[in-house]
């Protein structure tokens, strides 16, 4: 797999990048993965106990990972967390250098992390996002599609119409996220323009990972129509595998129930239940729509070694 600039930036082997997967993205995760080449991200809820401090588990996360790796690895900090600044000072004390920031906009803190040394990427939806992030400084950026598990953009554009355009109109590397879990998906993505690829749903189904048996195997049992995008009609749109809870949000969407209504129904627990106490009826279930893809639970360097010889012998057919 050849060299591109994130892979200069960011000081890894490989070009692919761990995705922020909340509760999920915990040091034993992200240093699996930095370990094997690629970028490992920590999120401040990766691990954390039910009532536990984010900031503190931020903490813990980022040293424990250092016992783990002497590799390059992020910090995904979502910016609509309310103690979102505590977390961006929490990586800098912790001499974290790289961070991801996501649900906001990059203009908050990009010129402050990279005053203090620290590279910096944001995913984007749209063209116009893409523009906005690079002039705000922004190292990367992650073009993001529908096609991705997790909270979604509502212009829901696909990755494959997505990434060629932001690459047209940005002069840094484009990160191609959105239901890319093996090397076909990989050589597409750097056909379209892209220099490196962000995989979340390919990691969860891996030993490394701390998620619940039930959800990997929720996974792996997935088939490629399993997935369904709940909140198009008043909270953010989100990918996840059909279940008793997505049938009660798309139904509470198609009745046209308030915002604050659903969310009170949600609550801020529904992604713990599923990921980490294994209720994957009334949990969410995030992940991307290439979930039916994924066959089978492997070590993370087991998935980057078949991605990086599956690129390899695709690219080496096609010359």
């Amino acid at each position: 797999m050849k060299r591109t600039r994130i892979c200069n930036l960011f000081g890894i082997e490989y070009p692919i990048v761990q995705g922020g997967m909340g509760w999920l993205a915990s040091a034993e995760l992200a240093a699996a993965v930095s370990n094997a080449g690629a970028l490992g991200m920590l999120s401040p809820t990766g691990g954390a106990g039910p009532d536990q401090d984010w900031v503190e588990n931020l903490r813990i996360q980022i040293r424990k990972t250092k016992d783990l790796t002497d590799k390059p690895f992020g910090v995904n900090i979502w910016l609509e967390e309310p103690r979102h600044k505590e977390l961006i000072d929490t990586a800098i004390e912790e001499g974290v250098g790289i961070v991801a920031t996501a649900a906001g906009s990059p203009a908050l803190y990009t010129k402050y992390l990279k005053e203090r040394g620290i590279k910096v990427m944001h995913p984007v939806f749209s063209v116009r996002h893409a523009r906005r992030g690079e002039a705000e400084g922004l190292d990367a950026v992650i073009a993001s599609g529908v096609d991705a598990g997790g909270l979604l953009s509502r212009d829901e554009l696909t990755t494959l119409v997505l990434v060629p355009q932001v690459v047209d109109v940005v002069k840094i590397p484009v990160i191609a996220a959105g239901g890319i879990v093996e090397e076909r998906g990989t050589v597409a993505a750097f056909a379209l323009g892209a220099e490196a690829i962000q995989m979340g749903t390919r990691f969860i189904a891996t030993h490394e990972c701390i998620a619940h048996p039930n959800y990997k195997q929720a996974i792996l049992k997935a088939i490629d129509t399993d997935t369904a995008i709940t909140g198009r009609t008043g909270l953010i749109p989100a990918r996840c595998i059909k279940n008793k809870l997505a049938q009660q949000i798309l139904e509470m969407d198609s009745k046209g129930v308030s915002y604050e209504e659903v969310m009170g129904f949600i609550g801020r627990g529904r992604l713990r239940m599923a990921a980490l106490d294994g209720n994957i009826e009334e949990g969410s279930i995030l992940c991307s729509s290439a979930a039916g893809m994924i066959k089978e639970i492997l070590p993370v360097k087991e998935v980057i070694k078949r991605i990086v010889e599956g690129y390899n012998r695709i690219i080496a057919a096609l010359a």
